[in-house]
């Protein structure tokens, strides 16, 4: 994930905006850090990180004119979309990026997580297939 985070900050970095060098600096850092906290959460916690790019751009938005602001956000957004792509093929071969195995999303009656190996194509294993089927009902009526 890193050379997602690097890439939304090289491309952004000329834009930043500073009073004077040192703030110019600071900004820049504050920027970096940003784009690599949303990637690390993006590759750690996809599921429950609903609008990676709009999080992110309003993180960043403050360090840049508002002429760029435009920009920052497609940059933003194309590079967030590489991202999402990449984890989710990573999730889909069954593996977390260290290389350990997905674990269910689910919770088990005594409140642990549960260690089960979920189904191809789901966050679920077999015995919490259900909670999904039940994620997507609910979906369905609130878009309705």
């Amino acid at each position: 994930m890193y050379q997602f985070s690097r890439s939304i900050y090289r491309e952004l970095a000329t834009d930043v905006q500073g009073a004077d060098q040192v703030d110019l600096y600071e900004n820049r850092q504050r920027v970096l850090r940003s784009c690599e906290s949303a990637m690390e959460r993006l590759a750690t916690d996809r599921y429950y990180f609903a609008r990676p790019a709009r999080s992110l751009f309003n993180e960043i938005r403050v360090f840049f004119p508002i002429k760029s602001q435009l920009r920052v956000l497609t940059v933003v957004e194309r590079h967030v979309k590489l991202a999402i792509g990449y984890v989710d093929e990573h999730a889909r071969a069954g593996v977390t990026f260290d290389g350990s195995p997905l674990c269910c999303h689910a919770t088990t009656r005594k409140g642990t997580a549960c260690q089960r190996v979920p189904l191809p194509g789901s966050k679920y294993c077999p015995s919490h297939q259900h909670l999904e089927e039940d994620f997507e009902r609910a979906a369905e009526v609130v878009a309705a």
